[in-house]
């Protein structure tokens, strides 16, 4: 890896997480970074401001930008550093403020299904553990896979295939260059393709949302994206991050 200049992303180790929407705009952009992955200080750190800045972060992820501050929350995160990446659209001027925004938009609506995935295999309280509310779990999949993963597949395919700039099957969800809306949704679909393999061999064989599945493969294979997925420096999902699988939980429908 290229040495630091001056970004330092605070994440669990072990876990790609969220943290890991974060890393993809990195390696993308080809912006050198390090990590502080100690899990016994993590959080003391980026919570005291004495040791990080004001306001401290809530939880990780946190990034140290080059001027000291931290930063906390994947979405600001990735909103304040996408201008600076060449990965927030591709407009000047003010029309670039107003297509910022529809990429934040659709960074938030891509994590509300990351989000729905974690409530997945906690739906009563995070601090339970699987096994204290896998009962809940098995109920809550029936709609997690029915319902909530057709409706977001839907909403992405419609920005794909309506997307002014692009043929109708484009692979931009915003303009003509990779943002970190395309980024996050990427990671998205990985996740949620190894939470449910099943479900989701389904819906990509229906052809329904075969743009979506064609940004997929898009970014697996650009250009530091690619290097990146066959580095170690990629963790794999495992059964302590956000996307987890228990085969009780998928189902072809």
């Amino acid at each position: 890896m290229p040495q630091s200049s001056g970004y330092v992303l605070y994440y669990w180790r072990g876990i790609p997480g969220r943290g890991e929407y974060v890393r993809l705009a990195f390696e993308y952009a080809g912006v050198p970074y390090t990590e502080h992955m100690n899990n016994g200080t993590l959080v003391s750190t980026i919570t005291n401001p004495a040791q990080s800045s004001h306001p401290p972060a809530f939880a990780p992820p946190a990034l140290k930008l080059p001027s000291g501050r931290f930063l906390s929350q994947t979405p600001a995160i990735l909103n304040h550093i996408a201008p600076k990446f060449g990965l927030a659209g591709d407009k000047e001027g003010e029309d670039a403020e107003e297509r910022r925004s529809s990429v934040n938009q659709l960074v938030l609506t891509a994590l509300d299904l990351s989000n729905e995935s974690h409530d997945l295999h906690h739906p009563l309280a995070s601090d339970l553990y699987y096994e204290d509310q896998k009962d809940a779990s098995i109920k809550r999949a029936v709609s997690y896979r029915g319902y909530r993963i057709p409706k977001f597949l839907k909403h992405f395919q419609t920005v794909l295939a309506t997307n002014p700039d692009t043929p109708a099957d484009g692979t931009y969800l915003v303009g003509t260059k990779t943002t970190t809306a395309d980024l996050v949704l990427f990671h998205v679909l990985c996740g949620v393709s190894y939470v449910v393999p099943r479900r989701m061999a389904v819906l990509k064989a229906s052809g329904e949302y075969d743009n979506v599945f064609k940004l997929k493969e898009r970014i697996e294979n650009e250009k530091g994206i690619k290097e990146y997925l066959a580095s170690p420096r990629r963790q794999p999902f495992n059964e302590h991050g956000v996307y987890r699988h228990y085969p009780e939980l998928d189902d072809e429908e």
